[in-house]
Parts: structure tokens; C-alpha cells; sequence
């Protein structure tokens, strides 16, 4: 397969989401207890962790940069969400406030996704992605985005985005990859319109060969 575009690969390279779970999931304070592993937003002080898992997981690519640019967006248009285990930054999630066209309703595009390949196959990853939407569900965003793997989103309920066109036009064999999820029931869909993102997904490069 040829190059693929970055921001595919920020969200679709965690390995399937494993047939056992974590464990028992207790709740305390807004965070996620899954046995010895804490799911929980992101802080300042988790940003060098959080960079430090990314060269381990994608050896063959510099994701520092648009992770970093992400992290400096203000807090109200991102939902970032760690995994800590031993006190140390195992896994991270993020998803982008974004608005379906200009002036439209705010929707959520997730990515970058990763985990520390230590980890892998242990369903860490799709707890994180469970966790982030369970979340924007909570505080009324009706939407999600993803730009990955189908067969690892379809899991959580993605399907081929039908109305909300990236902000670049992708590559055919690219297409399927772009999905969508309604997280409320008053999603009510809407005419086709294009997405709108902050500064960091600006580049072309991202969406594009």
C-alpha cells in the first residue's frame, strides 16, 4: 500500500479492539477505572508523556508536530484523554471540536488515536475511543467524524459519511474511510456541507497524498 494520508494514520493504526475487555470499569470523578489502567482528561502536565508514546507507536512517522499543535488549541475546542497506568501515559485519545459548514452545529473529529505498543491488542484503544464519545454525547455534541480504518471504526458504529465532506478532497481509495456516527438521537443529519476545522488540520497534507 502507498503513502497514506496523516491524518489517516493518526486515527486508524490501533490493532482491533481485543474479545476481553479491561476488567471492571468503576467511575470516580468524571474518570474511568478499568482495573489498574485510569482513562481521564488530559493535563498540562501530561503533554511530554503524551508525545513521548507516539514515536514508540509510529516509528516511521513524525506525529509530534500536529499532536503538539492540537494540545495548544483552547480547551474548549478539544476533548483530550489519557490512559495512565503506574502513573505513566500508556494511551491518548483526541477529538477536535470542529462545526458541520460555516455557522453549523458543532460536531467531533476524532484523532490522533494511540497506544503504547506494549499494549496493543488489549482493547485499551476502543476503551478511549468509548470513553471520549461517551463523553462530547454528555456535553450535547450529536456528531462524530473519523478518518481510518472502517474495519476498526465500524466497531463503535461508524459508517461512510454521506453529507460532510473533509476540508480537502481525498484520494478514491481513501473514501471509505471517512465516516461518521450520530451520538444523540437528535442528530437529524443535514445537506451536504463541508467541514470546518481549527488551524492544525488546515494543511493539506494532512487530508491529502
Amino acid at each position: 500500500m502507498g503513502r497514506r494520508a496523516p491524518v489517516a494514520r493518526l486515527s486508524d493504526r490501533v490493532p482491533p479492539v481485543a474479545s476481553i475487555g479491561l476488567g471492571p470499569v468503576r467511575f470516580r470523578s468524571g474518570e474511568v477505572i478499568l482495573q489498574d489502567t485510569l482513562i481521564r482528561e488530559a493535563t498540562a502536565a501530561d503533554l511530554a508523556g503524551i508525545l513521548a508514546i507516539y514515536p514508540r507507536a509510529f516509528p516511521d512517522e513524525d506525529l509530534v508536530p500536529v499532536v503538539r499543535a492540537l494540545a495548544a488549541l483552547p480547551a474548549d475546542e478539544v476533548l483530550s484523554l489519557v490512559a495512565e497506568r503506574a502513573g505513566q501515559v500508556v494511551g491518548h485519545v483526541l477529538f477536535t471540536r470542529c462545526r458541520a459548514g460555516q455557522g453549523g452545529p458543532v460536531v467531533a473529529l476524532l484523532a490522533p488515536l494511540c497506544v503504547t505498543p506494549e499494549l496493543h491488542r488489549q482493547g485499551l484503544g476502543g476503551r478511549l475511543v468509548r470513553a471520549g464519545l461517551a463523553h462530547l454525547a454528555g456535553e450535547g455534541i450529536a456528531y462524530a467524524l473519523v478518518l481510518g480504518d472502517p474495519a476498526y471504526y465500524s466497531r463503535f458504529g461508524f459508517r461512510q459519511e454521506p453529507s460532510i465532506a473533509t476540508p480537502y478532497p481525498l484520494p478514491a481509495e481513501w473514501a471509505s474511510g471517512w465516516q461518521g456516527l450520530a451520538l444523540r438521537d437528535s442528530w437529524q443529519g443535514l445537506s451536504p456541507t463541508c467541514l470546518v476545522v481549527p488551524a492544525p488540520w488546515q494543511s493539506p497534507s494532512l487530508w491529502q497524498p
